[in-house]
């Protein structure tokens, strides 16, 4: 799956509300050669999303027909809808030499660094847990219950940090898309 001239391939990881999405943009913009890669959903968009550019909206139908092809990287089921990596759009980028961020949860991080050894695995912490919750309420997105979910699975994804390559805690955007950047920007 990796060759010699391909590009890198980029995790990233961390609780729903750290600040990954917001990360990637200032990436996107410092960074030359380097893609996002858009992760296909059956969960329907927020406010503000756009088909193609936040996420691949498709049927539940369509995802399952993906599944049976071999379409995906890796895909998880989490809150009743689906969540998966196109695999043709990452290796065509790869096979470019553009480096690739994905940005995924934990799960899918370790099934995608099984199949790409040179996969490097960034994860983005909160300053604490307190700070995660004030986050996911401003986003105005969840219900109190669907928060309280999240918080509890970020708490089990937290334990696994210890597993990735680097972990950076945002207690600043700018100084973790920094810190980031160097990391990509030497490996």
């Amino acid at each position: 799956m990796e060759s010699k001239n391909s590009g890198t391939l980029i995790i990233l990881s961390g609780p729903s509300g750290v600040g990954k999405g917001t990360i990637i943009k200032k990436l996107l913009k410092k960074l030359d050669n380097i893609v996002l890669s858009i992760s296909a959903t059956t969960r329907l968009p927020r406010r503000g999303e756009k088909n193609g550019i936040h996420y691949y909206f498709i049927s539940r139908d369509k995802f399952i027909d993906m599944i049976k092809t071999n379409g995906f990287l890796e895909y998880a089921e989490y809150n009743s809808n689906y969540y998966g990596t196109p695999k043709d759009s990452v290796n065509n980028f790869l096979r470019e030499g553009k480096n690739v961020i994905l940005e995924i949860d934990v799960q899918g991080a370790f099934k995608i660094k099984n199949k790409y050894k040179n996969a490097l695995m960034i994860f983005v912490m909160p300053p604490c847990v307190e700070d995660l919750y004030k986050r996911l309420r401003n986003r105005n997105t969840e219900s109190g219950k669907e928060i309280e979910e999240r918080v509890i699975r970020a708490q089990r994804e937290i334990e696994l940090s210890e597993k990735y390559d680097y972990v950076i805690i945002n207690d600043s955007l700018s100084k973790a898309a920094e810190e980031i950047k160097k990391i990509i920007s030497k490996n």
